[in-house]
């Protein structure tokens, strides 16, 4: 029987250092595999993405996303961890990388540590009486208001009153697994209570559809704070905590549709994967 091996890379995104930010796995192909096949791994690893990306003639990269459930069509925090793969350890000299996905050209830039995403802008509008109702229901208490993104997403977003409330949150997972929409998030603006990281707003993101209860540092769900956001403090230029266990902060900026989020990584592991033909 054949055997061939890939490289894997596992990297904390949107991380001052290991063991913070998001754990994204990163998988370079010269091919692709089956979906089966990259779907398998993606559960094997059990990270709330793996990554895998093909070199393109043109130098640029077609890059594609996994949960331990499904395929996904955006995804910030393996995105930018397959940026600083390909910047540490495929092309040092890349200082601007674009990506091909399902949700059109990804751009990152590399500048020092910082790596910045160009990402879509999906802003919400107010979801509908049942979603809001829903909403409630998951999270035992009435948000100040409940929104949707429609364009792309459909992620659900609830309001809080403030960084503690959105601490405290304990969602029924069955419930939100349920919900018509790419997930939960939870906000309210001002600063974390537990970090000494002067912010604007913090968040949390609940994406049991997806096999992840909640994801420790989401870069497409920034696609919809950041213009929500924006727009209630009158400013472009925001910085973001998402209070996950983990932890994570985003330097973000509004410009016109698009969202730049703004992060470092942090290498965790290397190592092979080992596949029977």
């Amino acid at each position: 029987m054949a055997e061939r091996q890939l490289d894997l890379y596992q990297i904390d995104a949107f991380a001052e250092r290991s063991f913070s930010g998001n754990p994204a796995a990163v998988v370079p192909l010269k091919h692709w595999l089956s979906d089966e096949q990259m779907l398998a791994i993606a559960a094997e690893n059990n990270l709330s993405e793996t990554a895998y990306f093909v070199r393109q003639e043109t130098g640029r990269y077609a890059l594609r996303w996994f949960t331990p459930a499904h395929e996904v069509d955006l995804c910030g925090h393996a995105t930018l961890a397959s940026a600083y793969v390909i910047g540490r350890f495929l092309d040092r000299d890349a200082k601007r990388i674009a990506f091909d996905t399902l949700a059109g050209e990804l751009l990152v830039t590399l500048e020092g540590d910082n790596l910045t995403l160009d990402f879509p802008s999906r802003p919400p509008l107010p979801a509908s009486a049942e979603r809001r109702q829903q909403v409630e229901q998951a999270l035992g208490s009435a948000p100040l208001a409940v929104l949707q993104a429609l364009n792309g997403t459909g992620k659900l977003m609830a309001v809080l009153a403030d960084p503690a409330a959105v601490a405290a949150v304990a969602p029924d997972f069955r419930q939100v697994a349920g919900f018509a929409s790419d997930g939960l998030i939870v906000t309210a603006s001002g600063v974390d209570p537990s970090s000494a990281v002067h912010c604007d707003f913090v968040s949390r993101y609940f994406a049991p559809h997806a096999g992840i209860d909640e994801d420790p540092v989401t870069g497409s769900a920034h696609c919809v704070l950041v213009p929500y956001w924006a727009q209630e403090l009158g400013k472009s230029r925001l910085v973001a905590r998402q209070i996950s266990k983990r932890g994570g902060t985003l330097a973000c900026v509004l410009s016109g549709d698009r969202v730049l989020l703004t992060g470092k990584a942090a290498l965790y592991m290397t190592g092979k994967i080992h596949l029977s033909d």
